[in-house]
């Protein structure tokens, strides 16, 4: 008969699922993880940008502008700064001006573009003090940017001034407030800004767009001088550009101040026009651009779907998997190899088959047959006779020994296992007896 055997598996198949599964869900965690950017360096680096939380940073104006129900994102790959709302960028003093422009020239159609130049050198604070927390940064002087071909009509200044001297405060969108270091203002100029916000002092320019032929209703009702006539042959539909000359105004250095915030809202507001509250902060430009990876994509509409389907997929497979599990099944030798192994086929084809009580007839009958050779009685004698003619040699031998053909026919009678196996027994000890 056919056999097959199987080599016993170090694991239980619970603890091979346990396996499978988790290791099933630790990879696509961590495929997760690398999709959504969560393996990226840390944004609260105390930089100049959205997502830092030191003085030069505009976390806090982001915060702001989300709880007063403007929609706020923080932009890192390069497709997120073309979608519709106010785009605000807070470029370091580094960079590529034609990149800026190109930046700006796109997302004109789309909504305003707010430009925040920046003014602050700052180094990050060692985390090694008690009292400093995560970003936090130390002021170490001003600076001032040199972004050549880029808006050349545009002149900025730089006051670095001593207390006694410095600038008393800030006027514009109907409002007035202070200065967190009135001691370094950083000034523009030009021939097309319409300024916004001034010093309240003399009247330079902190905050302005460009009359560059567009109509802007929201912002020519905040600015603080009247906006020269364009001929109409030049107008056009783009949204405006505005600078934001002193960082200070809606940095979280400056907004310590409550009416710093306000003006920063009612300058985004009237830029928008009314429009769909929208507000993205750009920190491509402050390093920390990536291009959308494949496994972004991934766990995104529309992709979403097949990714769903992969891993049910990959489910099924892991549950056909765990029904098989454990080593293959090795193929044996329909017959083995000598006497032992033919016995044990047979017996295992009986006890399989549920026969017992079919094989003490012949067992009992095998014997006897045996005894009438072993003890030369002739073979013309019935069946009867040869127990009888067993029966008196094997008392002559042992007079106390059992009957031969009484032990036969209950095993000839018996159903049960333990009573073939007793008879059984029974019947090798006499044949043992005559025969040694």
């Amino acid at each position: 008969m056919s056999g097959e055997a199987r080599n016993a598996g170090p694991f239980s198949p619970r603890v091979a699922l346990a396996l499978v599964t988790g290791g099933i869900a630790v990879f696509f965690l961590v495929l997760w993880l690398i999709g959504s950017g969560m393996s990226d360096r840390q944004a609260n680096d105390g930089g100049s940008h959205a997502a830092a939380k030191g003085l030069t940073g505009y976390a806090a104006f982001a915060q702001y502008l989300g709880k007063r129900g403007y929609g706020v994102s923080l932009v890192k790959s390069p497709g997120g700064l073309h979608q519709p709302g106010a785009l605000i960028l807070t470029p370091p003093a580094y960079t590529d001006t034609k990149q800026l422009q190109r930046v700006v020239d796109r997302h004109r159609s789309m909504g305003p573009t707010l430009i925040v130049v920046p003014k602050w050198a700052a180094y990050r604070i060692p985390m090694k003090r008690p009292d400093v927390k995560e970003g936090w940064v130390e002021l170490g002087g001003p600076q001032v940017a040199e972004w050549k071909g880029f808006y050349d009509d545009i002149v900025l200044s730089l006051d670095h001034k001593r207390t006694r001297q410095a600038t008393t405060g800030w006027t514009g969108a109907r409002l007035t407030g202070q200065f967190p270091d009135p001691r370094v203002i950083l000034t523009g100029s030009g021939a097309k800004l319409i300024p916004l916000v001034e010093t309240s002092r003399d009247g330079r320019i902190l905050a302005a767009y460009v009359a560059d032929g567009g109509d802007y209703p929201g912002l020519r009702d905040l600015s603080l001088r009247p906006e020269p006539e364009v001929d109409k042959d030049d107008a056009h539909g783009d949204y405006p550009v505005i600078f934001i000359f002193e960082p200070d105004l809606i940095d979280n250095y400056g907004l310590s101040h409550a009416d710093n915030a306000l003006l920063g809202e009612r300058i985004v507001a009237a830029s928008l026009e009314g429009g769909e509250k929208r507000v993205a902060f750009d920190l491509t430009m402050n390093g920390f651009g990536r291009s959308r990876s494949l496994l972004s994509l991934a766990f995104e509409p529309p992709f979403l779907a097949a990714t769903l389907c992969l891993m049910l997929a990959v489910l099924v497979l892991g549950w056909r998997a765990f029904n098989r599990f454990g080593p293959a099944l090795l193929g044996t030798r329909a017959l083995a190899f000598g006497k032992r192994a033919l016995v044990a086929n047979a017996a295992g084809l009986i006890r399989r088959t549920r026969r017992l009580h079919l094989i003490g007839r012949p067992y009992a009958d095998a014997c006897r047959d045996r005894l009438v050779r072993a003890l030369a009685l002739p073979t013309r004698l019935g069946a009867n006779d040869a127990e009888l003619a067993i029966d008196r040699a094997l008392h002559a031998r042992d007079p106390d020994a059992p009957s031969f053909a009484a032990t036969a026919a209950a095993l000839r009678t018996a159903r049960r296992p333990i009573d073939m196996l007793r008879a059984a027994r029974t019947l090798h000890s006499l044949e043992r007896t005559l025969t040694k």
